[in-house]
Parts: C-alpha cells; structure tokens; sequence
C-alpha cells in the first residue's frame, strides 16, 4: 500500500511539473515575448500534430523498425562481447580499449561515411544504431559477470562445477539487473541513433521529415516530431520496465 501511494505520489508531481512548464510556455508565446515563429506555443504545437498524425505514423513506422532492428542487432553484439572478455582476460585486455574508443567518435561523424559506404537505405542506419547500442550492454553486463559474489563461485567450484555452471547459475543471474538497467539506456540511443542517420540521407523516417519541415521553417511541425520522437523512446523504456519485471519477479517482491 505504501509503495503504491509513492507511485501516485511521483506521477502527480511528474504530471504537475510538466503542466506548469506547458502554462509558463503558452504564455510566453501569448504574451509574444518569443516570436511565435521561432517558439510555437503548445497549442500550435497540438494542432500541428492532429494535421500531421497520418505522416508522423507513416515515417514514424520506419524509424521504429530501424531503431528495433538495430536495439536486437546491438544488445546481440553486446552480450556476446561481454561473455567473451569475461571468460577470456586476453580478449579483455585486447578489445576492452577497442569498445571504449568506439564511443569517442561522435555518430553524426560516423553518419556520412556509413552513407556513403552502404547508400541511403536501412543498412548504414542499423550499423550506426548498432555502435551507438552495443557499448552499454557490452559494459554493464561485463560489470554484473565481474561483481558476481566470489564466494558462491568457490564453492560451486568445491562441489565440482563446471565453468559453464558457474556462469548460469551464478554471473548470468548476478548480471540480470545490470542487463536491464543498459538496456534501457540502449533503447532510447536507438531511436536518437536512428533520427541523426536519417538526417544525413534517407527516402523516409522522422529524421527525415524533420529535415524537410526544418527547411520550410515549420517549427510547430518540428516540435511536434521531438514530441513523438521522446514519446518513443520513454515508450521502449517502459517495455524494457515490463520485460525486467516479468524476468526478474524476485526484484519487484524485495521493494514490497
């Protein structure tokens, strides 16, 4: 019961700040202090939104299955990465660098070349969503199979345990929390890798129509696609919430 009253509690005071920032954000469009061109208000932004449902869902439908596409594709990569430095020290000391440096280049950097290589079709999207997703996952699940309790292992070990039994019942579930906790920052660089892929070359997807209404200065339709866009990403976080809860149901019991 207590818990659920905090739940209510935190989603009334979500719901009330975000209702105070769209008050003072009408009214300083009403009253013009920012030009209306350059900061549409909320209604606008609305009205905006109702006119272009039919063409967000169009372009929408494109983004989101690049963006799963590539999430499945990177949390694979990822998770095999970690199991690999985990079970050998040499791969570790030798790609561990190698993943690290792979997050310093920016991705609107990597974009063009990808386009170039592979066209303006899905795959240098997917590739590019791939490295933006790969590196959370590889990281936090290497960190759950390297904080699994020593002690459980050693005495597996006495039992006669294999190394494999070892990583299932033991590193596998110690690293479940860490799984879920990057996945769902995975889950949004996905549909934010997707977007800046578009930006740079594409036939459709929202990166793409936010090129197009940029260019003809529509910014009510420009806001209304960063709307959609963070709506889909808190919606795949919220997923990822549901799969956590279902795969790891000892978790819920132990916050009651």
């Amino acid at each position: 019961m207590k818990r659920k009253l905090q739940s209510i509690t935190f989603r009334i005071n979500t719901v009330a700040a975000i209702a105070v920032i769209l008050v003072i954000w009408q009214t300083v469009s009403a009253l013009g202090i920012v030009p209306g061109y350059m900061l549409p208000s909320p209604v606008e932004v609305f009205w905006a939104f109702v006119r272009e449902f039919p063409l967000l869902m169009e372009n929408s439908r494109v983004t989101l299955l690049e963006a799963l596409i590539g999430l499945l594709c990177g949390v694979g990569v990822g998770f095999v990465m970690a199991v690999l430095m985990d079970r050998f020290e040499a791969l570790y000391q030798a790609f561990y660098p190698l993943v690290v440096l792979t997050q310093t280049i920016p991705t609107v950097a990597i974009a063009p070349l990808l386009v170039l290589w592979f066209g303006y079709e899905m795959m240098p999207k997917i590739i590019l969503i791939i490295i933006a997703t790969f590196f959370p996952i590889t990281v936090g699940v290497l960190e759950g199979f390297r904080s699994a309790d020593k002690d459980t292992m050693n005495l597996l070990r006495s039992m006669g345990a294999t190394k494999f039994q070892i990583f299932r019942y033991v590193k596998l579930p110690g690293a479940m929390g860490q799984f879920f906790s990057s996945l769902r920052i995975s889950a949004a660089y996905s549909v934010v890798g997707a977007v800046i892929s578009e930006w740079l070359g594409g036939f459709s997807g929202l990166g793409v129509y936010m090129t197009r209404v940029k260019k003809a200065f529509a910014f009510d339709k420009m806001f209304a696609v960063i709307f959609l866009i963070s709506f889909i990403s808190l919606l795949l976080m919220k997923l990822v919430d549901y799969m956590q809860k279902k795969c790891m149901p000892w978790e819920d019991g132990n916050h009651e």
